[in-house]
């Protein structure tokens, strides 16, 4: 194998002298492509030998400075790799060359990070996208891909993107969030976390709703951390995020299309697939279509105790959403059949809440008791009050039972679950307040 000779003319610059080394070791990685298990040593031998065969003028550190920042570039994911590593980020977000800012505890921030310019984004949109056999172009501008840490990616590129490439990640996390976690930070209280727990224990049916990035998925983790260890469960996601515990649970996961449009396995193939798997519970990481239907039928039919998300602003919103997307089957059903099949098969709707300081609360838990004529009837069990707003914009509130046991409550005690009956009332001694 042949070392880069050295550049035959000086550099302007630290850009020059990075683009240089960026264009060397991707020729010598498209000649001797490495092995996965030595790929990062290897490419990181490339780049010093490289930079060795130039007249590049920098000091101990900028030699490391520029070195760290190629591998970045040909390894990792460019500038933004520092906040992939960072475990205190929700969301990074990307709008063109100039704008990188991230999600923290709710809030979002700016940052100072930069790319060089939009070439540089598309560079590490092609990183992300190539493993999964993916690429953006004019004619198809926009791509999901899953990193390998977990970490869930959308890019948008122009023309569809008018500010330059758009990159948006839902980050990976690592540590599973525990009901104590949620209770500490005032997403639930210990009580609701024992009704919780007691409604998956006597296997209801749940959806937990919600807008967007208000917790829902690690919410359903936890609910699904109280499913008994010895049952069958089978998860259907876009993306593998559930960290199931029982020790024969399936998790399967959905497949894009090919660069030709080909090849794809969407959620509802698989729900339809996972009926013919033995599940005793069936969890699908999110409804968006027709596959609310065949998961409403398999709550119908036999298995009872599944659970799945969906994006709402409210449970009643939850129960209006639940319909449309049903009807999206391509199966010809009246609207009251639909109803009929939701009142029948949902127990319980669990809503989140993202609010305005940034705080994610279960603002919600209502039951489905069945249904009046042609309305789908709720009743809340527990529910977020809010009083007001402190000084530093903070929302101040109770989360409290409303004083009303669920209709199912001898289903829970069949289980074995005999809740104590402070959990459900609404006197002063009940309330929660955070």
């Amino acid at each position: 194998m042949t070392t880069p000779s050295a550049k035959p003319f000086d550099f302007d610059d630290k850009a020059s002298i990075k683009e240089y080394l960026i264009d060397v070791v991707t020729q010598q990685i498209e000649l001797y492509p490495p092995s996965s298990a030595e790929y990062r040593h290897r490419i990181a031998d490339w780049v010093k030998r490289a930079l060795i065969g130039t007249d590049h003028g920098l000091d101990e550190f900028g030699q490391e400075q520029i070195i760290n920042e190629v591998l970045a570039d040909l390894v990792g994911y460019g500038p933004i790799q520092p906040l992939l590593e960072d475990p205190t980020l929700n969301e990074i977000m990307v709008v063109g060359p100039n704008q990188v800012y991230i999600e923290r505890d709710g809030q979002l921030l700016d940052t100072k990070i930069k790319f060089e310019d939009e070439a540089h984004i598309i560079r590490v949109i092609n990183r992300m996208l190539h493993p999964m056999g993916r690429q953006v172009s004019i004619d198809n501008p926009t791509a999901d891909a899953r990193l390998p840490d977990g970490s869930r990616v959308n890019v948008v590129i122009p023309p569809v993107a008018v500010d330059g490439p758009c990159i948006t990640i839902r980050k990976f996390l690592k540590g599973k969030f525990a009901v104590e976690d949620f209770i500490r930070l005032g997403s639930m209280t210990a009580q609701m976390a024992e009704f919780l727990r007691a409604c998956v224990g006597a296997r209801m049916n749940i959806i937990v709703s919600g807008n967007t990035s208000s917790g829902k998925t690690s919410l359903l983790n936890i609910l699904t951390g109280f499913i008994p260890g010895d049952e069958r469960v089978v998860a259907i996601e876009d993306a593998a995020e559930l960290q199931l515990q029982q020790k024969y649970s399936v998790s399967l996961e959905t497949k894009p299309p090919n660069s030709e449009g080909h090849g794809a396995v969407t959620t509802r193939e698989l729900v339809r697939n996972s009926l013919r798997m033995r599940p005793d519970r069936l969890i699908v990481g999110e409804v968006r279509t027709g596959e609310a239907l065949d998961m409403l039928m398999a709550m119908n039919t036999g298995h009872d105790g599944s659970m799945t998300t969906l994006h709402a602003n409210s449970p009643r919103d939850a129960i209006a959403r639940l319909e449309t997307i049903a009807l999206m089957g391509g199966v010809e059903i009246p609207i009251l059949a639909v109803r009929n099949q939701i009142a029948s098969a949902i127990d319980l709707i669990v809503h989140m809440d993202r609010l305005t300081d940034g705080t994610r609360k279960i603002v919600n838990i209502t039951e489905i008791p069945g249904q009046e004529g042609d309305l789908v009837t709720m009743v809340d069990i527990f529910r977020f009050e809010q009083s007001g707003v402190g000084p530093n914009g903070e929302i101040q509130g109770a989360l409290r039972p409303t004083g009303l046991r669920p209709n199912f409550t001898p289903r829970l005690e069949m289980a074995g679950y005999k809740l104590k009956a402070e959990i459900f009332w609404a006197g002063e001694g009940g309330r929660n307040r955070r």
